[in-house]
């Protein structure tokens, strides 16, 4: 048993807030269960103030979106001088910027899609790039704002440059890749499994397919050739290695294998604050490699640090 007192920050204000209050709350059960005194933190604006007050030894950061994962918390925590779980500011401040994070990867030989930045009212009636192609928020996650415009599209998403956008002005448009969802975790400096998903009834892996349960059917270990499989797990290493990222993090791939088994394999993204909920897919891939969700979180709490 151990003393340890862990704030589990979660909930905040994202639009990510449902998937961090479950994620925060399974993270929050299971760390009771392996021994830590554990409180949990629905985090508001005053979230300097109530760590100030409560002290914990560890904060365990189970939120998502922006403020959560972009640097900010992180930052705040560092003023505090209080160790914390998952990537540092300048890693996650990186990775939630996907125009720059791709930047940085293909820096190292990650092979990435051709895409390019625009402001969501400069797309208008023209095609940005030839179709297939999917516009995405610069600084979202969780597929919120992800629009998938088909070959067969006569005309750009309207959606994007419509009121009801909620997504912020600066969008990606990335060349649409056929194929399959591979995603693969990193623990330290370890490369764990890599798993396939299936998204069950939606054209791809949206919000429903991530969090609704049988939303997706997940093939842990995926089934792909050893040479396949080993050079996700080098590339999801090297991505995590080369954006600064510590902890745990899980990084996305596209595979297609349509006109060969080597195919095309197009790193997407790194998520440096993955989700925790039970449908999520790093408890299911650490799982598969020894590791209960008791032993990666406290993993994590042990690992946990300033100056990240």
């Amino acid at each position: 048993m151990t003393s340890k007192h862990v704030a589990v920050l979660m909930g905040g204000f994202s639009s990510e807030r449902p998937v961090s209050l479950s994620s925060g709350n399974a993270c929050a059960d299971a760390l009771e269960g392996v021994g830590y005194r554990v409180t949990r933190v629905d985090v508001g604006r005053d979230v300097s103030s109530v760590l100030s007050a409560l002290k914990p030894d560890v904060v365990f950061n189970a939120l998502h979106g922006p403020f959560g994962e972009d640097g900010t918390i992180q930052g705040i925590l560092e003023y505090l001088a209080i160790p914390y779980t998952h990537s540092g500011v300048l890693a996650s401040a990186l990775a939630m910027s996907k125009d720059k994070a791709k930047q940085v990867v293909k820096s190292v030989g990650v092979p990435v899609a051709e895409s390019k930045v625009m402001d969501r009212f400069a797309i208008g009636n023209a095609h940005p790039m030839k179709p297939p192609y999917v516009v995405k928020p610069v600084n979202e996650g969780s597929s919120f704002g992800v629009v998938i415009v088909k070959e067969d599209q006569s005309h750009p998403p309207q959606v994007v440059g419509s009121p009801e956008w909620r997504y912020g002005d600066r969008v990606l448009v990335e060349r649409y890749i056929y194929g399959r969802e591979l995603t693969c975790a990193v623990m330290g400096d370890v490369a764990l499994g890599v798993c396939e998903i299936i998204p069950t009834g939606h054209s791809f892996y949206d919000y429903d397919s991530k969090y609704v349960p049988g939303g997706s059917r997940h093939e842990c270990p995926a089934k792909v050739s050893p040479n396949i499989y080993q050079k996700i797990q080098t590339l999801a290493l090297k991505a995590h290695q080369a954006i600064g990222c510590r902890g745990v993090s899980r990084s996305d791939f596209r595979f297609d294998d349509r006109h060969s088994e080597d195919g095309e394999l197009i790193w997407l993204e790194v998520n440096t604050q993955p989700g925790m909920t039970p449908t999520s897919l790093v408890p299911e891939i650490a799982a598969h490699a020894g590791h209960s969700f008791g032993e990666l979180l406290s993993w994590m709490v042990e690992d946990a640090s300033c100056s990240r």
